[in-house]
């Protein structure tokens, strides 16, 4: 019904748009469109409620309250058990008709009020009947200046439109009572969450939960170091390093320092374990140890290599690692802790 109703309409319309003047098209067309959109049956209402689990005689702050609690239950991403799509749109939807039917319960002037701003303004004395009067000179300028007119006037409804909704945020209370907009009620649920989120922290604002924060009013510090960095750039590695995040070469250049200390120690620590006097058996053992400290030299050498290659710094690379050098070394250690004992 209500689309053989719309197309008849706008059917209806297209056919006295060459009848009807200019200044008086939007009137029938608006107000019949919002009679249809605005209708709202009590059945639907009171599903919206029972899905909410509200009385009809709640307020907003109730109606709010239950929906968060309900969006954290059913919400797809929210890992629990209760998870579910589905009934995360339904509660979505019917947070929305119950709080639109309450608000227009509690301000029932606010419709009469939308409504008057469409209505057209009464003649009066004018020097031109065309473009409501507007501008001077030759037809086609006043078209132009009509047209810029109606320009301007958009604009001044857009910035009133964003005042009113400010304010009703910001309201006494410190309650966010943001109003949804009639025409939203037919565009698809997405970013639940994020509106959610949202909402959350401009309350918190508005309690003024963020007043005590470190450095408020104060500039950032941003190009401390070096001011001459690029700002991307500087940006980019502020962001990398917050995040834990190191280059290639100085992950390399950890991982060399710490195995040459553990492969100095483990060695050090074979000698002391095999002792003295060497006997052919405790040799034997001595160069198996020592074979595979040299394949592990080796390896280390070509990690310096990939070192090496990615360094961006030519006196950041580094020389490879002698075995025989290494292992005379641990010789000297184990030769000076004996002497200590």
């Amino acid at each position: 019904l209500y689309v053989m109703l719309t197309n008849n309409m706008g059917h209806h319309l297209m056919v006295c748009q060459a009848i009807i003047p200019r200044n008086l098209k939007p009137i029938s067309y608006i107000c019949g469109y919002r009679m249809l959109s605005d209708y709202k049956s009590k059945s639907s209402i009171k599903d919206s409620f029972k899905i909410l689990a509200l009385d009809e005689d709640c307020c907003l702050e109730d109606v709010r309250n239950s929906y968060i609690k309900l969006a954290k239950r059913y919400h797809p991403d929210s890992g629990l058990e209760t998870a579910d799509a589905e009934m995360f749109i339904k509660v979505e939807e019917a947070y929305r008709v119950v709080h639109n039917h309450l608000a227009n319960k509690e301000n029932p002037d606010d419709e009469e009020e939308e409504e008057d701003q469409f209505k057209l303004k009464p003649l009066r004395h004018r020097h031109y009947l065309s473009f409501e009067g507007v501008g001077f000179g030759t037809p086609s300028q006043r078209e132009k200046q009509y047209m810029q007119f109606r320009v301007d006037r958009a604009t001044d409804q857009v910035l009133e439109y964003r005042r009113q909704r400010l304010e009703s945020q910001y309201s006494v209370t410190d309650l966010m009572k943001a109003r949804d907009v009639r025409q939203s009620k037919k565009v698809k649920i997405t970013q639940a969450v994020e509106r959610l989120v949202e909402d959350l922290i401009q309350e918190s604002m508005a309690k003024g939960d963020f007043d005590n924060l470190s450095g408020k009013g104060k500039p950032l510090q941003k190009f401390s170091d070096c001011p001459y960095i690029d700002p991307m750039t500087h940006n980019l590695n502020r962001i990398l390093i917050d995040n834990g995040y190191q280059p290639e070469w100085i992950l390399l250049q950890k991982e060399i320092r710490e195995t040459i200390e553990q492969l100095r120690e483990n060695i050090v620590a074979s000698r002391n374990k095999l002792g003295e006097p060497m006997t052919p058996y405790r040799q034997k053992q001595w160069n198996r140890i020592c074979e595979q400290f040299v394949e592990d030299i080796r390896k280390l050498n070509k990690t310096i290599d990939n070192f090496n290659l990615v360094v961006p710094l030519l006196n950041s690379q580094m020389v490879h690692y002698s075995a025989d050098k290494e292992l005379h070394r641990a010789q000297k250690a184990y030769e000076a802790s004996m002497e200590n004992r």
